[in-house]
């Protein structure tokens, strides 16, 4: 019989309030104010204006929501990206049949 030694949750004990990291709090910090000035300065400019006033802060929303197998949306993307744009050619390491 297998026993683990390491509990399921053990990553969330390094994150703040188990949810989010250093860099996750530094993109909310600067998305979310920036919609709320933007619609403090276009308080009743119309529905265009209001539209665009929240589209900072919920671009940042969605990029610190959580996602299954990944940390968060801004996560799942930069891996994404760091596979197509990184180096394609794998090493073979294995056994060679002569």
């Amino acid at each position: 019989m297998q026993e683990y030694i390491m509990p399921a949750n053990s990553k969330k004990s390094g994150l703040i309030l188990g949810l989010f990291t250093i860099k996750d709090l530094i993109v909310l910090s600067i998305g979310v104010p920036i919609s709320v000035i933007l619609l403090l300065i276009f308080r009743t400019a119309g529905l265009l204006m209001l539209i665009l006033a929240i589209i900072p802060g919920s671009i940042t929303i969605l990029l610190v929501f959580p996602v299954p197998h990944y940390h968060n949306v801004m996560q799942l993307l930069t891996n994404i990206f760091k596979y197509y744009s990184g180096r394609k050619k794998y090493e073979w390491r294995g056994w060679l049949k002569e």
